[in-house]
């Protein structure tokens, strides 16, 4: 009986949280020009651009697509407030980049110096760098979290790790 309880809460709770392929909902299809991608953003009212940069068979990124970027929530949200897209680190797609130089999306990644995977870097409405964060998050909640550092505006005065401890201290 007791485990027929406990199946019944977690097929509750999963129904809650809903699941969508992180490719549709959480990432926009790439045109290749980051600099009409800010013109839109700025039409959009969106707080800024958000690239992830990825490499085929990384396992951390593999994990933040099938725990984190698949949930609905952080869809809604990220997709709500930025342009997102993914980028290949070793591709040899052409592509431009925020001032209008023609690149590769390999030769962009180290020009950001985006060297482990995956690492998710925010930038405003001008392409510059506002934050961004190496690594795969714990959480759901840490990448929300992560989210509302940066349109928030708090990543000016703090640090992430700072902005986290505090949040959930509170």
């Amino acid at each position: 009986m007791r485990w027929l309880l406990l199946l019944l809460a977690f097929l509750s709770l999963s129904a809650l949280a809903e699941v969508r392929d992180p490719n549709e909902h959480f990432f926009q299809p790439k045109l290749g020009d980051l600099k009409d991608d800010l013109a839109a953003a700025k039409a959009e009212g969106k707080a800024g651009i958000l690239l992830m940069y990825e490499m085929d068979d990384c396992p951390f990124c593999d994990r933040m697509k099938h725990t984190v970027l698949n949930q609905s929530q952080v869809q809604d949200y990220y997709r709500q407030h930025f342009v997102i897209y993914p980028m290949d680190t070793k591709g040899d797609a052409p592509m431009v980049d925020f001032k209008g130089k023609q690149t590769t999306e390999k030769d962009f990644s180290l020009e950001q110096r985006a060297r482990a995977t995956p690492t998710f870097v925010f930038y405003d409405l001008d392409g510059n760098e506002m934050t961004r964060f190496t690594g795969a998050t714990q959480t759901v909640d840490e990448f929300l979290l992560l989210g509302r550092f940066v349109v928030d505006g708090t990543w000016k005065a703090m640090k992430f790790n700072v902005y986290k401890r505090q949040a959930l201290a509170k």
